[in-house]
């Protein structure tokens, strides 16, 4: 399934005022299990973090993390870096009319990535799965960590992320370039980019991969079909809504064996 058409879609609805990006980004934070999982290692990141501290949102799409994290203190510098000039200038512009300038936006590539020893947090979601040159964009983000720095990912794991269980499927979505990674496979990368220290945690166990069918895959599938099921759907998620958050609950607040997805953290 091709997912940019549908992203495309959903920024041009909700991008029209900044009530409707607000509310697509409550949204987005409801609805997607791996923001659950982020906004939980942010808060315990914030814990030990620098007041101050300079935020790289490496591949920032709609921008929802770094509108959370610009909330979570206002003395956060933040700059999201994404490939798709369209989805910066609406970041741009949204940011701009809430009358903020420490958060900003700007077209390019993680593989060009040239900072140094800048920032205190590398936050990267759902963009590794998209890179086939992920070594060296792993190796672009330890070298402009400050020492100490962290970075944190979330991805499909080889547990069936991207909706892929047999050797002979392929991904739920088609702009990825692997299916998903391995807990092993991941910390020998990121010890071969640099970074000194890492943990590796599961995701999206079973509780969450029932709430991704339901909130996120069954959605998209219909939106993929025809856009007239942007009708449908806010009958849909009443109906749905009230078991997806409890199972997104139950997700983020249990360690999980296996699941579809990692969240990652290493430090320089």
């Amino acid at each position: 399934m091709k997912y940019d058409p549908i992203k495309r879609t959903l920024g041009n609805v909700f991008g029209r005022s900044v009530f409707m990006r607000k509310l697509f980004y409550r949204l987005l934070d409801i609805l997607l299990l791996r923001a659950w999982h982020i906004h939980r290692e942010l808060r315990n990141w914030k814990r030990v973090a620098s007041p101050e501290a300079n935020i790289l949102d490496a591949g920032s799409g709609f921008g929802q993390y770094s509108w959370y994290m610009s909330r979570m203190s206002a003395r956060y510098t933040i700059l999201g870096l994404d490939v798709k000039d369209e989805q910066v200038a609406d970041c741009n512009h949204f940011f701009r009319e809430l009358g903020t300038d420490r958060v900003s936006f700007r077209v390019g590539d993680l593989l060009e990535l040239k900072d140094e020893n800048k920032y205190d947090l590398v936050l990267c979601v759902d963009v590794m799965e998209h890179i086939e040159e992920d070594v060296r964009v792993m190796s672009n983000y330890c070298r402009s960590l400050k020492p100490g720095g962290m970075l944190m990912i979330s991805t499909p794991s080889d547990q069936g992320g991207s909706d892929v269980h047999e050797d002979d499927e392929s991904s739920f979505i088609e702009e990825h370039v692997r299916d998903g990674y391995g807990e092993e496979d991941m910390k020998s990368k990121l010890q071969q980019a640099g970074f000194s220290k890492s943990k590796v945690m599961y995701s999206y166990g079973k509780p969450g991969q029932i709430s991704w069918r339901l909130s996120m895959k069954y959605p998209l599938l219909m939106l993929n079909v025809s856009k007239l099921f942007f009708v449908v759907l806010p009958f849909y998620y009443l109906l749905v809504m009230p078991l997806a958050l409890l199972l997104n609950y139950l997700d983020s607040t249990r360690t999980h064996a296996s699941g579809t997805g990692l969240i990652v953290l290493a430090w320089k």
